[in-house]
């Protein structure tokens, strides 16, 4: 069994810990392309027309011989409706709420796409190809102490990733923050920032989630609500990851 260096919060090797076998499962770019567009299409929300829009009208044709397109219109008046290329008409080819965006994943293929990502973690050379940015001596998978989870400043967090060899990544991060083009921008997503760390801790409410969801970039998350999409940010694998010493004990008891 390989083992990995254990990084203190002063960013100083302070031990070794056994990589869990989780790590080794072999790379299946496809398996884990497959879970992450699955799970974003279940979380889209199905919207369209309301049924009989721009159809709620009394309307009439005038018929031939008056030198005008024979379209739908208003009864006792001239203004012409429903149809697609006129004002106030339906929509030619509407989204349809009715349409199941939903997508089926076998569970096996669930596991295999998850531990994939996972051990995509732990290469670097994976992790680099994916445009991270990190010092050339930081040994994979990144594993810090438990006392990472209680920190409670987000500047003392970027400190401890800072000195471990992290900080150009969270530099890229913070550099990379710009405005989306499109109507993204009106619809409450004006800013697109770079993805950057994930932080994998033992537990859920920890002091250090207050403070590490504040850096550009960076997620934090429990194992127990660990999945492919987090690891794998579109389907790409290799996200830059630091794990705390009591998580990787438990991924070490995983058994899919």
């Amino acid at each position: 069994m390989t083992q990995t260096n254990i990084y203190s919060v002063n960013g100083q090797v302070s031990g070794s810990i056994d990589v869990p076998v989780a790590f080794e499962t072999p790379f299946r770019p496809d398996i884990i392309k497959k879970a992450v567009l699955a799970a974003a299409a279940n979380k889209r929300q199905p919207y369209g027309p309301n049924e009989g829009s721009g159809m709620r009208h009394s309307v009439s044709t005038w018929g031939k011989g008056r030198g005008v397109a024979r379209v739908q219109r208003i009864h006792d008046g001239r203004k012409a409706t429903e149809s697609p290329n006129n004002v106030s008409g339906r929509r030619a080819h509407p989204p349809r709420p009715e349409k199941i965006w939903a997508q089926k994943v076998n569970k096996k293929e669930l596991a295999i796409a998850r531990r994939s990502a996972l051990a995509a973690t732990a290469d670097a050379d994976c992790v680099r190809s994916r445009g991270h940015q990190f010092d050339d001596n930081v040994s994979f998978p990144i594993v810090v102490e438990d006392g990472l989870q209680d920190i409670y400043a987000t500047s003392e967090i970027y400190e401890v990733l800072d000195k471990i060899g992290l900080g150009y990544d969270l530099e890229r991060a913070k550099e990379g923050r710009k405005i989306r083009a499109g109507r993204g921008k009106m619809r409450n997503r004006r800013y697109r920032t770079p993805v950057s760390v994930l932080i994998v801790v033992s537990d859920r409410d920890l002091p250090v989630f207050k403070g590490a969801k504040n850096l550009p970039g960076v997620q934090i998350e429990s194992v127990g609500t660990l999945n492919t999409t987090l690891l794998a940010p579109g389907g790409d694998a290799g996200r830059l990851t630091v794990y705390t010493k009591s998580a990787v004990e438990k991924i070490g008891a995983w058994t899919q």
